[in-house]
């Protein structure tokens, strides 16, 4: 008499916990391994070590006054004051907005003019294309610092000095270059056959453009945006030369008039320094994702 055969056996069902949900099976659990384990705490640690300067800096824009000089790292009470006062006693909330004014005016003006300078670069096969890429690498060796002299001399005869407009100008100049070269690497990664058909469709060579290439080119926008952003918000040697009215300079030359010739006032520098970059952290939190995937566009087609 023949035997029966068993049937394998089944895996071990989820199990339904109180609140409704499924645990997976513990066959499934997954064991962590050394080596995740040492990479972890690897990425804690070179976090540790980046974040400390920042926590450090927290710190001292909240210690008092008469303990910037103990050797103990934490205050024995906790000044917030010290962020009002740096606001009442100095033209911080001016040079705030001059920075505002800056950064959001020349990453616009850069966007305006690199986005159909690095589309034509990127689908029409002119002659000298590669030459004109080249020389749009190359104007971002040069640094702001060493054209300065010439800058101010100019702005000087049209009288700008003193003007948002003329540092709007100049960081939009320095930062187009790179714009540039992000938008066509990524223009360059979208297949033109989308834009025929669009255009098949009755849209014309703008419409196709604002309708289907734009949109698909968002994170490379996003990331040409962010950077020209952070960048024109980071600024300081064309602000502190382009502008000597205090409520006409930016936020980083303003909270260099903390530092005086023979004392620094560290509570309120600190204060300062946390109030600017608070908006920056803000600003790229918020948009990390499509700066990551614009920096890789073009790398794979």
């Amino acid at each position: 008499m023949a035997q029966p055969t068993l049937a394998p056996a089944r895996p071990e069902a989820p199990v339904p916990t109180r609140d409704g949900r499924r645990t997976a099976a513990p066959w499934r659990r997954r064991t962590l391994s050394a080596r995740t384990l040492l990479v972890t705490a690897v990425a804690w640690l070179l976090a540790a070590v980046f974040l400390a300067p920042y926590a450090e800096m927290i710190i001292t824009a909240l210690r008092p006054a008469d303990e910037l000089r103990d050797a103990t790292y934490l205050p024995s009470s906790l000044e917030w004051s010290n962020f009002i006062d740096v606001w009442r006693e100095s033209h911080l909330g001016d040079n705030l907005r001059v920075t505002l004014l800056v950064a959001g005016g020349s990453t616009l003006l850069v966007l305006l003019v690199a986005i159909p300078a690095a589309y034509y670069t990127a689908r029409m096969k002119f002659r000298g294309r590669k030459l004109f890429l080249l020389l749009v690498l190359v104007t971002q060796m040069f640094q702001p610092t060493s054209l300065l002299v010439g800058l101010y001399r100019e702005f000087y005869q049209l009288d700008m000095l003193n003007s948002v407009w003329t540092l709007i100008l100049c960081n939009a100049a320095f930062n187009l270059a790179f714009a540039i070269w992000i938008l066509t690497a990524y223009f360059s990664s979208i297949p033109e056959a989308l834009e025929e058909s669009a255009m098949i469709d009755g849209l014309s060579r703008g419409g196709a453009l604002l309708r289907i290439t734009l949109p698909l080119a968002m994170p490379g926008v996003v990331t040409a945006m962010i950077f020209t952003f952070i960048a024109a918000w980071n600024e300081f040697v064309m602000g502190l030369t382009l502008s000597t009215i205090p409520e006409n300079q930016p936020l980083t030359v303003g909270i260099n008039s903390f530092i005086g010739n023979y004392t620094v006032q560290w509570n309120y520098l600190f204060a300062g320094s946390v109030i600017a970059i608070v908006p920056v952290v803000i600003l790229f939190a918020l948009i990390e994702r499509k700066v990551v995937s614009g920096l890789t566009a073009g790398s794979v087609k």
